[in-house]
């Protein structure tokens, strides 16, 4: 299956899947982890096969997409995809252009990408967020493993794959950015699917429980599967469960 990019806003660089139906409304937008290698092709081809438009976009200030990471609050430039793609974008690859008009829309968040899924569904335009092992308090993360260790992380290993000040990545500890646990009060508990693995190292599991019982919203425990991906609803298992939540 092809795989196009465009790119949103003139900043944000984003592969997409195109289902066969072209005039399917139902869309799925991918918030990826970080740090990370930029590569859904998996996600993007199987959603697209069971009709779905299928979004990839790289944050602003990272890998391809110009600007700045973490100027903004990253389910702005979900946003900003979603505004984009109901006007004409063309593939840079074959120049064909296209055009959606989305029905229902779904933002499936992983790790660090979770907060961009959960937050997004306070756009009345979200009608549902898969998050797998997202991150959910950034006050937690910070003392269960300093943030400045991830940092340090990221400039060292990736170097200019993300473009970011400090200054904006310490908002991140101060809990009031990026952050969804303060809006928690906010949040539609229908809109918000979890999976998350008990014996997840990097994003542990006990916030996420808290907030998925004190929310409601549903969330799909596994005992063992470590830091799960996006790649798990590839599953026919996962993704029939999430069929269900999304048609609820």
């Amino acid at each position: 299956m092809h795989i196009g990019r465009t790119r949103f806003r003139r900043q944000i660089l984003t592969e997409f899947a195109a289902p066969k139906d072209k005039k399917s409304g139902k869309v799925v937008i991918f918030c990826a982890g970080v740090p990370g290698a930029p590569e859904k092709d998996e996600v993007l081809e199987y959603f697209a096969r069971k009709g779905y438009w299928a979004f990839f976009p790289r944050y602003r200030g990272c890998w391809e997409s110009h600007g700045k990471f973490l100027k903004h609050s990253l389910e702005y430039d979900v946003f900003a995809v979603i505004d984009a793609m109901q006007k004409r974008f063309k593939d840079f690859w074959t120049d064909k252009s296209y055009r959606v008009k989305p029905e229902h829309i779904t933002v499936v968040g992983s790790s660090f990408g979770g907060p961009a899924a959960i937050l997004a569904t306070l756009d009345e335009r979200v009608d549902k967020a898969v998050c797998i092992s997202p991150v959910v308090d950034w006050v937690a993360e910070d003392k269960d493993d300093p943030l400045e260790n991830l940092y340090k992380l990221i400039r060292k290993a990736f170097g200019g794959v993300y473009r970011i000040d400090k200054k904006n990545w310490n908002r991140l500890k101060d809990g009031d950015f990026y952050n969804p646990l303060p809006h928690i009060d906010k949040f539609d508990k229908d809109k918000i699917m979890i999976f998350h693995a008990e014996d997840d190292t990097i994003v542990k599991y006990k916030p996420v429980a808290k907030f998925a019982d004190k929310l409601g919203c549903k969330l799909t425990t596994f005992e063992k599967g470590g830091h799960l991906s996006s790649s798990l609803l590839c599953s026919a298992a996962s993704f029939r469960k999430v069929e269900r939540f999304l048609h609820k």
